[in-house]
């Protein structure tokens, strides 16, 4: 199986890292402060906050400019020479959380031609939420113009075994370590060395035998099924938009050769889904430019909402004005709690023009609520062990279930 491969990674020769290294352009979305301290941080630096968009300023009129120059800092960090490329490896990295815990990955590159993110799809790799095709053509726009890929995509696999990542941990004294540095504004720190091919061709073996059909069948109590070897964690959506610019790429090169392009592949982290460092955390909603009085009354009359939770099992919390109060669900339209609510609010922005924002953190939730015509909801954790099993039989989750 050669869904996952090593890859010529680039990294800087000779740079700050702290000032390089920045979170995911889809993070802090309503809380453009975060972004600001981000460019003051990495002011006069190399850093990778010049080469992506981050999401908070998608609706800006200034965004086709923003796009320009970053494409133009690309071809300026590439003639500058301030990358050192580490070619045919993979990387394995231990990052320790702001909260001490220490979480392992594996970095190389997906095959897009084994991934398929439509609702359904059974494909080796499968994308675990519904993917909002409106969330693409901004990214594309990034990439087509794009010399360097700088993905934030982290990939489960379900090795409760720990048979793939978790033997490199005891080799990295024989291993190149090319970073150790602590990461901005309160991020925790990361070491990454890179992997030998030497050392490859186990890491190879154990995705094999993940990817065995009858050891997948057996494994879930399935008869039949194609393996689901991985799984999106994070990053869904730039996943889909490398897809869709390499089948744009086949497209407009009718009869060409591309199984060799560069685009046919994404760089990705891999991370057991069994990581004692992994929890699963679920995504807020909060909803402004809202009538909250006319969405709480259909909500209730769609959903059946009652005050008594606890007889419920599907249950969360509204937020208004920084006040929460727990409801049930009498009539959920899904299996998961969050399917129940974002169907109905799915219909009711579309109908009443309200906005909606993905919160991580409850705090966050409580207070954007006290904004004028705002509304928050809270929902509980999902378990890991609903993961695979769900996107096997359902096809995916529901829109922003969880982070990790």
């Amino acid at each position: 199986m050669n869904t996952f491969r090593n890859a010529d990674i680039l990294l800087p020769a000779d740079a700050d890292m702290e000032k390089w290294a920045v979170v995911a352009c889809d993070q802090y979305t309503s809380e453009p402060d975060y972004w600001k301290k981000t460019a003051e941080i990495s002011a006069g630096a190399p850093s990778a906050y010049n080469l992506i968009l981050p999401e908070v300023y998608l609706e800006d009129n200034d965004v086709a400019d923003r796009i320009k120059k970053i494409q133009s800092s690309m071809k300026d960090a590439l003639k500058n020479n301030i990358f050192k490329e580490y070619k045919n490896t993979m990387i394995y990295l231990e990052r320790v959380q702001d909260d001490g815990k220490v979480r392992a990955g594996l970095v190389g590159c997906i095959d897009l031609e084994d991934y398929d993110y439509r609702k359904g799809s059974v494909s080796p790799v499968r994308a675990t939420e519904a993917t909002v095709v409106e969330r693409i053509p901004p990214r594309i726009a990034v990439r087509r113009g794009a010399e360097l890929e700088l993905p934030h995509i982290m990939i489960l696999i379900d090795d409760e075994d720990g048979t793939v990542i978790e033997p490199l941990a005891s080799k990295t004294s024989s291993f190149e370590k090319v970073y150790d540095f602590n990461l901005m504004q309160k991020g925790g720190s990361v070491k990454g060395w890179a992997v030998p091919e030497s050392e490859q061709g186990s890491i190879t073996a154990a995705l094999d035998k993940l990817a065995d059909r009858e050891v997948f069948n057996k494994k879930y109590g399935f008869d039949g099924k194609d393996p689901l070897v991985f799984a999106m964690g994070d990053g869904n959506h730039s996943l889909a938009t490398a897809k869709e610019f390499y089948e744009e790429l086949k497209r407009n090169n009718p009869g060409k050769d591309m199984s060799s392009h560069p685009a046919r592949y994404a760089l990705v982290e891999l991370v057991n889904l069994h990581s004692p460092a992994l929890e699963f955390e679920a995504i807020h909603r909060i909803v402004t430019e809202a009538d909250t009085d006319d969405l709480m009354n259909k909500m209730t009359e769609a959903l059946g909402l009652t005050d008594n939770a606890e007889s419920c099992e599907q249950k969360f919390e509204v937020v208004l004005g920084g006040v929460r109060k727990k409801v049930g669900i009498t009539k959920p339209s899904s299996k998961l709690t969050v399917g129940s609510l974002q169907q109905f609010l799915d219909g009711y922005l579309k109908e009443s023009g309200a906005k909606i924002d993905y919160i991580h953190g409850t705090e966050v939730v409580d207070k954007l609520s006290k904004q004028e015509r705002s509304i928050g909801f809270i929902l509980p954790d999902m378990a890991k062990s609903e993961l695979f099993p769900t996107v096997i039989c359902d096809g995916a989750l529901p829109r922003k279930t969880f982070s990790m």
